[in-house]
């Protein structure tokens, strides 16, 4: 088991190492969305790049970028990743809408 830290949320939520980050926070009860991203997300299939998270702390404790996460994010913060692609294997910190 690990912990993965809200920030804005101020809210901590323990899962199973191995677990997705955005269905995790679905699944707590976090909103991980923009509006627009609330409009037009894929529901966690990795095509629209709307679930954007930053990473504050214990990036090292994630997985790697994925392709479509290194094309959708190639603008953005090293520290930014896309939740829907993102597995958490350690505690992290996590900042919802950057």
């Amino acid at each position: 088991m690990t912990a993965i830290s809200f920030v804005k949320e101020n809210k901590d939520i323990i899962v199973a190492q191995g677990a997705n980050l955005r269905e995790k926070a679905i699944q707590n009860g976090i909103d991980i969305y923009t509006l627009s991203g609330k409009l037009m997300n894929c529901g966690g299939a990795g095509q629209c790049g709307t679930c954007i998270v930053e990473v504050v702390e214990g990036m090292e404790n994630l997985s790697p970028k994925t392709d479509f996460e290194k094309r959708k994010l190639k603008n953005k913060p090293e520290n930014f990743r896309l939740a829907c692609q993102t597995i958490v294997n350690g505690p992290v910190v996590i900042k919802t809408k950057p």
